[in-house]
């Protein structure tokens, strides 16, 4: 059975915490992911020697892993393996995107991903299960009828305030390092905001995560959140 099978029958109709084998194997593919990404990402300038020679291809590979870890279920003893590898996998993609040269025609993409990680984060905050159809978090809630005398009860512990500190600090550190990065553009010698703004791009860039830091409660929908391309100019 192979690992994404083993989380998915943690996620039946009434939820429950993975297995310690479903464990042990989510464990294992995630670190086995990890690992294979970051030795593809080093050898990233040697098209011949990766699989991940571009941003596009870097985020499709993450994409993927990140998919896997939101299928981990909020429950505990299993709730604090989504929480820990989702902030791995955030502090990797922060770090390892200003490492590709910043091209235009993949900004989208990149966008689209970290989109997809901000609603991520928000479902983790939330203590939500993930739905892969919807692409978002639904309450974690067990039919009074579906629970059997001797069952044992079900808890999802919170994100800590340490974990929540942590993920602030790579939100904010991240994005300001992309604003670095986007400055590097190819632009003709356009300012890149200017260029962001005629390419439809921008806006996006500025509402980096707010959805995460709304939960949090550092976001307060105004353009000049420190976590936001212009509140770092």
């Amino acid at each position: 059975m192979s690992p994404e099978e083993n989380v998915h029958n943690g996620l039946s109709k009434i939820p429950q915490a993975l297995s310690k084998t479903q464990e042990r194997k989510a464990v294992e593919y995630v670190e086995d992911s990890f690992m294979e990404i970051t030795g593809a990402f080093k050898k990233r300038s040697e098209p011949s020697m990766t699989k991940l020679p571009t941003l596009t291809t870097y985020l499709d590979a993450t994409q993927k892993l990140l998919a896997f870890i939101l299928q981990i279920p909020p429950i505990d003893p299993s709730t604090h393996l989504r929480t820990t590898f989702l902030l791995r996998l955030t502090g990797d993609v922060m770090n390892s995107v200003p490492g590709y040269p910043p091209e235009m025609k993949e900004l989208q993409t990149l966008l689209d991903f970290l989109d997809d990680l901000d609603q991520a984060w928000s479902a983790v905050l939330k203590n939500q299960v993930w739905d892969p159809a919807a692409g978002e978090g639904v309450d974690l809630i067990v039919p009074v009828d579906q629970i059997k005398p001797g069952d044992p009860p079900i808890q999802s512990s919170p994100v800590s305030q340490t974990e929540r500190t942590r993920l602030r600090s790579l939100l904010v550190t991240g994005t300001a390092g992309l604003e670095e990065w986007m400055t590097r553009l190819d632009t003709n010698g356009e300012d890149y905001q200017i260029a962001l703004q005629r390419a439809g791009l921008l806006q996006g860039f500025d509402d980096l995560f707010s959805e995460t830091l709304s939960e949090m409660g550092t976001y307060d929908g105004s353009t000049n959140d420190p976590a936001g391309i212009e509140g770092t100019c």
